[in-house]
Formats: C-alpha cells, structure tokens, sequence
C-alpha cells in the first residue's frame, strides 16, 4: 500500500530488490510461487534458510531491521515487511474500505479495457507482472488474451500466499498457462526475456501504483531499468494513483476503522514474532502525512513514549523519545502529463492513458522505444 522497495529511499530499493515491492500497500503484492495446480515454481528456496513469513530469510529480515533502526535521523523499516501472512490479510481487507479506493479504481479500468489493451500488443505475445498480488486484475488481460490466443502469464512476486491466491484465482481462466517466478522483479523480468520465443512480445504489468512507493529519481531509474530488460516494441502497462484532496488522501491511508493502523503495526508485531522483539504496540500509534513539496503520502508508527526496544535476533536495542518515529512507507501522486513525461526519459512512448472517474487513478499503455543514438 503504501508497495515498496538510501540517497534514496530504502523503501524503494525493497521493490527493485525484491517487491511491490514492496507493494508496498498501492500495489497487490509479491511473493512466491505455489505449485498447485499448472503453475510451475521457479528458483525456490536457497539451501534451507531459515526464512520467516512471506518467505524473507530472516538474516535478511534481522539486517534490514537493525540498519532501518540504527539510522541517525529518520528512523525507517523497508515495506517489503509489511506483507508476512498477517499483512497480506489486512491488506485484503484495506482493498475493500470505502475510504480506499485505489484498488477498485484500478481494477475498474483494467475490465474495461483489456480488450482494447490486448488489442495493442502485437501477437504472439507473453505477459509478466511485476508482484502477482491475489490475480483479480490480470485476470480481465488474460482472459482477452486467452481468447485471441494460448498464453503464458509469468507473476514475479516473493509472497507465498499472494501467489497462491493468484494460482487459484487464475488457474481456470482458458488457454493461459502460469509460470510463477520467484525472483526480484528485475531479475525475473529478465529471466522471462530470456525465455522469449523469436517474435513474441512482452507485455509487462505494474499495477496498483506501486511506482508511487519508489522516490521520483528512483522510480524513473527503475522504470528504465525495466526498459533496459525489453525490447523495442515491447509494452509496459503502468498503474499511478492520481493527485486528489487531500482530506480523500488521507483518509485512504488512516481509515476510521483502524485497519490501516494495524497493517501498519504489524510491522512491529511481525519483528516480535520472528526476531524475538519486545515492541509494545500499546505504545505505539499509526500516522498518516501529506508532504506537500514531495507529493506523496508518509506512513509512520509514532513512540507515544520515551522507550527502548531490544531485538535479540537483529543484534540491535533502540532507544525512542517520545513523538519520534520509524518511517515506514511512501505513496508518491502523480498528474497524467508527469507519467508521460516520466516514462518518456526511461525509454518509452506513452501511446494511451486511461482513467477512473470515480477514484482519481490512470493506466498508461507504454511502448518501449528505439534508445536515441544521439544521447
């Protein structure tokens, strides 16, 4: 949500190295592949790691936890945490708040117009997603594909749950095969290129907006890095969530319900959990900012107290004053002409923009381009 993945932001580089990234919440999530059904697991596990909920090694998860929290200044968690077994249910039921309409939005504009979209990818065509999520909004892309012809959808996530929602909800959607990837999404992109038949095309899918978790510089040098993975004629369909009030923005990342407030802290309950933590989330509280000169909405877990916090299996105690807080994730708005311009300086051509009228989101149909010699 708010979806991944510093210079720049920690929470940026989750995505590129491992994603939503971090979906971050904005996007539906990554995660690894299941088995089951026609879906074919793809580089599982190293050498029996321990590996904690959503299948993060846990020397990882303890590094990234102790480097966030030893930072001097703006303490920081990655997002790529938030989506353990517990997140990820949360986040489901976040997708459904009035308050949050993001996920409708995108979904509303990808059934409209898949047909539409389909028809501007040249066959035969392969399609890639970058973090899988639960499969609700592919499904209309890959449905139009299937009827104009057998496809291969390649979902390159980290979640286990998230691609087994994805396998299940996908799995009996005629002529399309799946083929899980459980790789980073750089790396598995490129691993879906290099499995390309001559003449098949790619279209890439990078919904929810989990482009808005990445810092602008990053974002875009991301974005080219995905370009750098394609070919000319290639297509990437791209999710951005739209600028709008901000009381509408706010609302969508603090919700009156309090679920927002316990994904968020889930964060500090899943480091208990798996890192032996003694995080006391009664002294904790869930905030939500707008940042004007950014553009984009900031999560934060706010010490209501001054407190220190032991993890043993991170190596790390933290002292906190009280109002401090442990920043946890970034959604970055944008304006259509941003994203034109935006993908336009990573190497595409923005050929379509479509748009939700209810909830302020685009999908932008983005051909890669020829790189310019004189540059």
């Amino acid at each position: 949500m708010i979806p991944e993945p510093a210079g720049a932001s920690s929470h940026a580089w989750a995505a590129i190295a491992y994603r939503p990234g971090q979906r971050s919440r904005d996007n539906d999530r990554f995660g690894y592949p299941s088995c089951m059904g026609k879906q074919e697991a793809r580089g599982a596990g190293s050498g029996g790691e321990a590996r904690g909920g959503g299948g993060v090694s846990l020397r990882e998860f303890a590094a990234d936890v102790r480097a966030g929290l030893s930072k001097q200044g703006q303490r920081e968690l990655p997002s790529k945490y938030f989506y353990d077994e517990v997140g990820s249910a949360l986040f489901e039921a976040i997708s459904v708040l009035p308050e949050y309409g993001l996920t409708r939005a995108d979904e509303r504009i990808v059934r409209a117009h898949a047909d539409e979209i389909v028809s501007r990818v040249p066959s035969p065509a392969i399609v890639a997603e970058l973090g899988s999520g639960s499969g609700r909004k592919p499904r209309w892309i890959l449905g139009s594909l299937g009827r104009r012809e057998p496809a291969v959808y390649y979902p390159i996530d980290i979640s286990p749950a998230a691609l087994a929602r994805c396998e299940w909800e996908l799995s009996r959607i005629p002529s399309v095969r799946i083929i899980g990837m459980l790789n980073p999404y750089l790396e598995g992109l490129k691993e879906v290129a290099s499995r390309r038949k001559d003449g098949q095309r790619i279209l890439v899918l990078f919904l929810g907006s989990t482009i808005g978790n990445f810092d602008r510089p990053v974002g875009e040098q991301f974005l080219g890095q995905v370009r750098s993975a394609l070919l000319p004629g290639d297509a990437l369909l791209l999710g951005t969530d739209l600028e709008k009030p901000i009381p509408q923005m706010l609302a969508a990342y603090d919700d009156p319900v309090g679920v927002t407030a316990a994904f968020n802290l889930n964060l500090l309950a899943r480091i208990n959990r798996e890192l032996g933590g003694d995080f006391d989330l009664r002294c904790w509280r869930h905030a939500a900012r707008w940042d004007e000169r950014q553009r984009r909405i900031e999560m934060h877990l706010v010490s209501q107290q001054r407190q220190t916090v032991r993890i043993p299996r991170a190596g790390v105690e933290v002292s906190f004053r009280q109002d401090e807080t442990i920043w946890t994730e970034n959604s970055h708005k944008y304006t259509p002409d941003l994203v034109a311009s935006m993908a336009q300086r990573a190497g595409f051509r923005c050929e379509a923009q479509w748009s939700d009228e209810e909830w302020p989101f685009a999908e932008s149909f983005l051909i890669a381009i020829s790189p310019d010699p004189s540059r």
